[in-house]
């Protein structure tokens, strides 16, 4: 039975100004620069630089040019299409994309693919019709790495269906053997320990690099895992023996694609959006300028309206067109405000963020650097944590120190022996140093680091030791052990 009823609810809704204004704030310098350039292509009635004239502004003259229209009935009443019931165009629009719709593109640097580097050398060599696609077809399977990761099987299962290629495996290896030839040494291996064996054995013979090879072949899972004194009871060798055999190693290319890629990725350029200066001792917090443009209402857009006013006669199309330059002009008085706020909220949120911490911006010592969470700068400068997360997520800072990302800065809290909070930047930083001074023959175990700690006046535990070291990417002790 179908029933009607009146349901009362409180509901918070933003507008699509409050919308665009919080994409505003997310954007770093760069991207934001992108932003302002597409909005000044699409709104002809918003301009770039300082005004030439000292004219009214916008508001002015709408104020003035449309106080009578009300009055006279051959005027247009622009606030009629500008109603909650005819919203403009432009307000619908700017909302009517989702973050994945944001323009993403970066320019690539130029210069030749890696696997087009393969390819041309390949081209060296003499194969028959169906050994090339198959050479071709291994080449497209090499990750940026260096490596095929696929099974023979899998390859030659490809190739029947995507090449009409029909072929067997041992054919599919030969030719791999072929490409694994190319350079850089270690290309077109399936995996690491096949990669180093590929290195080795394309140098010069000598003692160490036939004992690396042989530690490789017939003893890689106790050279990964670092048993020194098997490999050396195995082998009958000295210290030194392995030593040198180890630092041949150490010498080769775990990802020999690596290099070529490099020269290929997207071209990234970090922007600070703040600088930090330390001046006669105190701290001076600056906005970078590209992210405070100056922006004005075109005044050839504020004429139209002004002769559209004074037109004795006016056609439908003149309607038309006056409609068109209000929400143009609107659009664009709306755009200058947002980028103020843009600009006010940056430095609201810096400005904070620079005096919670001054005791690290002035000395750069990260073990002074207080707990700080999103809530403690909200709460200080009276807005929402999520606005404040959007300018740390997003935003790097210049100081004397070097750049980082503002949310390198915010860490959680954890009391020593004293009672006191600490952030848990400073034990991570003391714990790196404890590591990094730990003799390397006999490293210390995530037991006796947290027993270090705990001397040091930080009671933890040596669960949590292990987590901050592996967020460090800090090995286990046996993989830090050296000869």
């Amino acid at each position: 039975m179908l029933k009607q009823h009146l349901n009362y609810k409180l509901l918070q809704k933003l507008s699509p100004q409050q919308i665009q204004l919080m994409k505003l704030i997310q954007l770093p310098t760069q991207a934001f620069e992108q932003r302002l350039k597409q909005e000044i292509e699409e709104n002809p009635a918003l301009e770039n630089g300082k005004e030439e004239s000292d004219e009214d502004s916008y508001e002015d003259n709408n104020q003035e040019e449309y106080s009578d229209s009300e009055n006279d009935s051959d005027e247009i009443n622009i606030d009629e299409y500008l109603s909650d019931d005819e919203i403009p165009s432009y307000k619908t629009q700017a909302n009517n994309y989702s973050a994945d719709d944001d323009d993403k593109s970066i320019p690539y640097a130029g210069g030749t693919t890696f696997n087009q580097q393969l390819l041309n050398q390949l081209h060296s060599y003499r194969f028959t019709e169906q050994e090339e696609i198959i050479a071709e077809f291994l080449i497209g399977s090499i990750d940026e790495s260096g490596y095929i990761r696929r099974e023979i099987e899998d390859i030659v299962d490809d190739l029947a269906f995507t090449q009409n290629v029909f072929t067997e495996s041992n054919v599919v290896l030969r030719l791999l053997k072929t490409v694994q030839e190319l350079d850089p040494a270690g290309v077109g291996a399936r995996d690491l320990k096949e990669c180093l064996l590929l290195q080795l054995k394309r140098k010069n013979e000598k003692p160490s690099r036939t004992l690396a090879i042989l530690i490789l072949e017939k003893s890689f899972e106790a050279f990964v895992k670092k048993h020194y004194k098997k490999l050396l009871q195995k082998y009958s060798i000295s210290e030194i023996q392995l030593k040198d055999a180890i630092l041949e190693i150490e010498k080769l290319n775990p990802k020999p694609g690596g290099a070529f890629v490099g020269a290929n990725k997207i071209a990234e350029q970090i922007v600070p959006d703040f600088t930090i200066l330390i001046t006669d001792g105190q701290l001076e917090l600056n906005l970078n300028s590209r992210n405070a443009p100056e922006l004005h209402v075109s005044a050839e857009y504020n004429n139209m309206m002004k002769g559209y006013k004074d037109s004795k006669t006016k056609s439908k199309s003149q309607k038309d067109a006056v409609i068109f330059i209000k929400q143009k002009l609107d659009a664009a008085k709306w755009f200058i405000d947002a980028i103020k706020q843009r600009q006010q909220t940056l430095l609201i949120t810096m400005n904070s963020i620079m005096h919670y911490q001054s005791e690290y911006f002035l000395s750069g010592d990260e073990r002074k650097l207080r707990p700080m969470i999103l809530k403690d700068i909200a709460d200080q400068i009276n807005m929402d944590v999520s606005t404040v997360s959007r300018v740390a997520n997003s935003k790097y800072v210049s100081t004397p120190y070097g750049t980082k990302l503002i949310k390198e800065y915010f860490s959680e809290s954890m009391k020593n022996d004293q009672g006191e909070d600490v952030s848990t930047k400073e034990i991570k930083k003391i714990l790196e140093t404890v590591i990094n001074e730990e003799n390397k023959k006999k490293p210390l175990t995530d037991d006796k680091l947290s027993e270090l700690l705990k001397e040091k006046g930080y009671p933890i535990a040596r669960r949590t030791v292990a987590k901050y070291r592996e967020q460090l990417d800090i090995p286990v002790a046996r993989l830090r052990k050296k000869i």
